[in-house]
């Protein structure tokens, strides 16, 4: 799971004043178009949500890149979840670990959504018939007290974002990280929680360790450069992708996108940025799993999405900073800081609190769903 910032310097004002306002809009889209794009697929149902609004939270989940590499297959008593891996990113995540992380992060949303539409069901893991998980649940619509199931993560899950900026530096109050801590428990799952900030220091030099070795790779950049969206027209038209929008950066043409990235991005100034990022972080989050393996995997994608749900239910902020996760000579250092040698570490975050961005797109629910038939 990974979201990396676009960082373009002055560059971008040098190619905003070249061009006509107009014809700019008309290949970028505006700010207003895209804000009303995300509060239509972030609304929140009239009433208990039904199996589309299940799946269309489900799709509001966490996940690498924002490549949403998932499909779903709905039955009548069942919806089966399958790994897409069409959006592969072999790069960054070469044994798919991210992809399997972020099909447990969808699984739990559609959990939380079935819970609160009377549909309450159970995940098995579903390995060697080519889904990743089935979802069995209630036939019939099932209510606590004839009513529907109220659930602070639910109301959070339209809320949610990584949020990729400075936060404020304030301490987590002990009730909140408590809060967390039972939000991201899961059986074969290890969370551990580090707030002095020597640890989350000594944290930070693994993070930008990490960060200069992979901007310094060719083949990683050029896979995180397809992956960005530099305008909100793109973002919408596409449904997926990293929006250059959500980290503060001017909207660009497409045609010219890249090759204003290429001109004008700064790994210097990148790696500075997360080191000031980390350093305003309230505390870091590390997510280890008993076993290597998708089914582990995707448990600890439903612990860390209960965890971000729940810091989003209390006014925290999250990002994710997996340089330390994803550069494999770094990960026995991190999992010793973790106070777990010998375990391949998972997920790390930072959370604190700070200031709400643009959301992610997302693709349509008609889009990342096969027919029903597929489910039975």
């Amino acid at each position: 799971m990974n979201r990396r910032g676009l960082l373009l310097a002055g560059g971008s004002a040098a190619v905003l004043a070249g061009a006509g306002a107009f014809a700019w809009m008309r290949a970028t889209g505006s700010a207003g178009e895209y804000d009303a794009y995300t509060r239509r697929i972030r609304a929140v149902p009239e009433g208990p949500p039904g199996i589309a609004d299940m799946l269309r939270y489900a799709t509001l989940a966490a996940n690498g890149h924002n490549t949403q590499p998932w499909r779903f297959a709905v039955a009548d008593d069942a919806i089966r979840l399958f790994p897409d891996m069409a959006r592969r990113t072999p790069v960054v995540d070469p044994d798919d670990h991210h992809l399997f992380v972020s099909l447990g992060c969808a699984a739990e949303n559609l959990a939380i959504a079935g819970r609160v539409a009377g549909r309450p069901g159970e995940w098995a893991f579903e390995p060697g018939d080519g889904s990743a998980a089935r979802f069995a649940f209630a036939p019939r619509f099932v209510f606590v007290d004839g009513g529907a199931v109220a659930d602070p993560l639910f109301d959070a899950i339209p809320r949610r974002q990584c949020t990729r900026a400075e936060y404020d530096g304030r301490a987590i109050p002990a009730a909140d990280l408590a809060a967390l801590e039972q939000a991201g428990s899961e059986p074969g799952v290890r969370l551990v929680l580090l707030t002095d900030r020597t640890r989350i220091g000594r944290a930070r030099e693994l993070i930008v360790a990490g960060n200069d070795a992979q901007m310094a790779d060719p083949a990683f950049m050029a896979e995180l450069k397809q992956w960005i969206r530099f305008n909100p027209r793109s973002a919408m038209d596409t449904g997926d992708g990293l929006f250059s929008g959500a980290t503060g950066n001017p909207a660009l043409p497409t045609l010219l996108g890249p090759r204003a990235f290429d001109l004008f991005f700064d790994p210097g100034a990148e790696t500075d940025r997360y080191a000031r990022q980390v350093a305003s972080s309230g505390a870091l989050a590390v997510f280890i799993a008993d076993k290597a393996d998708p089914a582990h995997w995707m448990r600890v994608g439903r612990a860390c999405q209960r965890f971000t749900l729940a810091a989003t239910a209390r006014g925290l902020k999250h990002a994710y900073v997996n340089q330390p996760v994803e550069v494999e000579r770094l990960r026995p250092e991190l999992a010793a800081l973790a106070g777990e040698p010998g375990r391949r570490p998972d997920l790390v975050l930072r959370v604190g609190f700070g200031p709400t961005l643009p959301y992610s797109p997302r693709r349509p629910v008609a889009a990342v769903t096969r027919p029903s038939a597929a489910a039975r």
